[in-house]
């Protein structure tokens, strides 16, 4: 199917699912008021609704509650069906887990580490300065239990988490001046979220988190002198090569952030058994789409780049220690700060440190030999 034609569907079919609901709630005109049984024995329908931190125009990342959506309702057989709405639609694309939190939707789609200001360990869920690549965190959230030593922070904002989505690694970003030393990081205007933005402060920038679309206008009118977002693909799309003269890298940041589905704990336990099945098979297929996508597109949005005369540079070493000693200083101050946060950071870092060392094996191996080409 054409991605052209696979939006529309979609796209009609929450048409025809928002219609029929009201307001954010997920009852609906079969059985609604049957109090006997879950609603997949009395064919109850469930509608609900989804928030996401990202506009529509991303279709890469976007893209992921739209297939959710998809998957739902086709899994479902058309009874439970999901309606995605883009940033600044129902709230803005930094609100999201409020929305959720406030039961305005039943689901939101987002980064968790947009929320540290809520609880510095929502970072974990995302990813962490020097920490784990796309593969391995997906291994930690889903394998390795990643997922059940965050489950009690977000229990505790009512919220249940899903995967929703990798970019793989990401780009350290758009400068109007060159960054060769730590010293020109002082002063500088940039946005960027999560810890990565904490670090980015102490090493005496000035940090912003602006929501995807307010990033360009901000960059245009100097309100900002940098910003990171994703990779080539997203970065392209949104114009940064226009006014920012130099694409810097690697995202020491963010070197495989995880997006999530955040569910509302008393929307989830409302839902048939059945279709909280149907739920988590979707979010790990939009996940796992997510990334392939991210990986078959950023390849030649990034020769387009080159033809079109944008500067690309790595940062310094310099720059790179820097970072990663404040970044390791951070964790070990939150840390001692919170018995919860202490022990995901625990977790996290034992995960970290075996899996560095198979990773720095062979991974890193061929990475080394054949990533440079003949």
């Amino acid at each position: 199917m054409k991605r052209r034609d696979f939006l529309k569907g979609t796209a009609a079919g929450g048409g025809a699912a928002i219609l029929a609901s009201c307001g954010a709630g997920s009852e609906s005109e079969e059985g609604a008021g049957d109090s006997k049984g879950p609603a997949v024995v009395t064919g109850k329908k469930i509608r609900w609704r989804l928030a996401s931190s990202f506009p529509r125009g991303l279709d890469t990342i976007y893209g992921a509650s739209e297939t959710l959506a998809k998957l739902v309702e086709s899994m479902s057989g058309g009874k439970f069906q999901i309606r995605p709405y883009p940033a600044g639609e129902l709230v803005p694309g930094l609100q999201v887990m409020d929305a959720v939190q406030q039961s305005t939707v039943q689901v939101g789609h987002t980064a968790s580490y947009y929320y540290t200001g809520k609880n510095p360990a929502f970072a974990f869920d995302t990813s962490i300065p020097f920490g784990l690549s796309a593969r391995q965190q997906m291994a930690w959230l889903t394998e390795a239990g990643g997922a059940d030593v965050l489950a009690p922070l977000f229990s505790d904002f009512k919220i249940k988490r899903f995967i929703a989505g990798n970019t793989g690694a990401q780009m350290g970003g758009w400068f109007k001046r060159e960054i060769a030393t730590p010293e020109d990081i002082k002063g500088l205007k940039i946005r960027i979220p999560g810890l990565g933005g904490e670090v980015m402060s102490r090493m005496g920038a000035t940090v912003q988190v602006l929501a995807g679309g307010d990033i360009y206008p901000a960059l245009e009118r100097g309100a900002i002198d940098a910003t990171e977002w994703i990779g080539p693909c997203d970065d392209e799309k949104l114009g940064f090569h226009k006014v920012a003269k130099y694409y810097y890298y690697p995202g020491w940041w963010e070197p495989g952030p995880a997006l999530t589905f955040m569910v509302g704990q008393d929307a989830w336990d409302k839902l048939p058994a059945e279709y909280q099945s149907i739920f988590e098979s979707a979010a790990m297929a939009a996940s796992t789409q997510m990334q392939a996508r991210y990986d078959a597109l950023n390849p030649p949005a990034l020769a387009r780049l080159r033809k079109a005369g944008v500067q690309f540079r790595s940062f310094s070493p310099e720059v790179m220690t820097a970072a990663r000693t404040q970044s390791e200083a951070l964790l070990q101050e939150n840390a001692a700060k919170d018995a919860g946060y202490k022990k995901i950071f625990d977790h996290w870092s034992a995960f970290r440190k075996e899996s560095f060392e198979w990773f720095g094996m062979a991974e890193q191996a061929y990475a080394a030999f054949a990533f440079k080409g003949e």
